[in-house]
C-alpha cells in the first residue's frame, strides 16, 4: 500500500495563546480567559499523521519508542534539564495506553509515573497544588502525570463546587506555578486525549463485557458520562486559560489508539531533541585506565 503524504505539523494541534496570569491583589475576575477555544473544531477521529497504513503506523510507534529510549538515557545522563508530561482526558481516553506504549521502552531508573486519583483528606487540608509540587520531576528525571493538577479547574467546576471567580483564579495560579516549573528548568508537554462520546461508549461497554477489564470500569464514570457537555466545556475553558507560551497544550485526535501513539511519541522526540542534549564531559585521566 502506497504511503499518504502527510500534509499535518504538530504546531497545527498546539494552542499557547492563554492571557497573562493574575497579577497579586488582582480580582479574580481579571484573569477570565480573553480568549476563547473551540474544542469542537478538533475531530477526535482524524488521523493526520497516519501513513494510510495501521500495520505501518504501529511499527513506527514501535520505532519511536526505541528512540525515545535512547534520548531519555541522554537526559538521564545530562542532568541539566527535567521533562513533566502531562496526559488529560475523559475516562477511556487512553492515558495508560499511552504510558505503556510510549513511554514503555525507557528505563524505569529515570522515569516516573504519577496517578492522580480523588485528594485525601491530609491534602484536602493543604492548597491544592501541594500534592503535585511533591511529584514534579527532578534534574534529568522524566514524570508522567496520569491526569493531573487539572482535575481541579474540572470536577469542581462540573459539579458545582466552586464559583467562577475561584476558577479563574486557580487558572491564573496554575500558570504561574507551570512558568515556575519551566524557569526552573523543566520542560512541561500537555496533552489533552481527546476522544468521541461514540467512542468512549464503546470503549466502557468493552470493559463490561470483559470480565477481565472489570477492574478498569468505576460506576462513576457512567455519572461523569451524563455530565459529557459540561465536562468538554470545561476541558475547552482550561485550554483557552492555561495553554501558555511556556506550557503549551496539545489535543491529540485519540479516537485511533495507534494514532494517538503516534503523535504523543512525535511531540516528545521533538521537544528532548530541541533541548540540544548532551554526555557530561568525561574525565581526561580515565583514558589512561586499563582494567586488568
Amino acid at each position: 500500500m502506497a504511503k499518504r503524504k502527510v500534509s499535518a505539523s504538530l504546531p497545527d494541534y498546539r494552542f499557547a495563546a492563554a492571557p497573562t496570569s493574575l497579577q497579586p491583589g488582582a480580582s479574580p475576575k481579571s484573569a477570565a480567559p480573553t480568549v476563547t477555544f473551540d474544542l469542537s473544531r478538533f475531530d477526535p477521529g482524524a488521523r493526520p499523521f497516519s501513513s494510510g497504513d495501521k500495520a505501518t503506523d504501529k511499527a513506527r510507534v514501535a520505532e519511536l519508542a526505541v528512540e525515545l529510549d535512547k534520548l531519555q538515557d541522554l537526559f538521564y545522563a545530562d542532568r541539566r534539564f527535567k521533562l513533566l508530561v502531562v496526559l488529560q482526558g475523559t475516562d477511556t481516553s487512553g492515558k495508560d495506553g499511552t504510558i505503556r506504549d510510549v513511554f514503555g521502552e525507557m528505563s524505569a531508573l529515570g522515569v516516573r509515573t504519577a496517578a492522580w486519583k480523588a485528594p485525601s483528606d491530609d491534602e484536602l487540608a493543604h492548597d491544592y497544588l501541594w500534592r503535585i509540587h511533591e511529584k514534579v520531576p527532578a534534574n534529568g528525571e522524566v514524570v508522567i502525570f496520569n491526569r493531573s493538577h487539572y482535575e481541579d479547574v474540572l470536577v469542581p467546576v462540573v459539579q458545582g463546587r466552586i464559583t467562577k471567580e475561584q476558577r479563574a483564579q486557580r487558572f491564573a495560579q496554575i500558570n504561574d506555578f507551570e512558568r515556575l516549573l519551566t524557569e526552573t528548568g523543566t520542560t512541561v508537554l500537555k496533552f489533552f486525549l481527546n476522544i468521541s462520546k461514540d467512542v468512549q461508549r464503546e470503549r466502557l461497554q468493552e470493559r463490561l463485557d470483559d470480565p477481565s477489564k472489570h477492574w478498569k470500569f468505576q460506576v462513576g464514570d457512567l455519572a461523569a458520562r451524563k455530565s459529557w457537555d459540561a465536562y468538554q466545556a470545561a476541558y475547552g475553558a482550561a485550554i483557552a486559560a492555561t495553554g501558555t507560551p511556556w506550557a503549551p497544550w496539545m489535543v491529540v485526535p485519540a479516537d485511533s489508539k495507534t494514532q494517538r501513539n503516534l503523535m504523543v511519541a512525535m511531540a516528545v522526540k521533538e521537544a528532548l531533541l530541541r533541548l540540544k542534549l548532551r554526555y557530561p564531559p568525561g574525565d581526561p585521566s580515565l583514558s589512561k585506565i586499563k582494567v586488568t
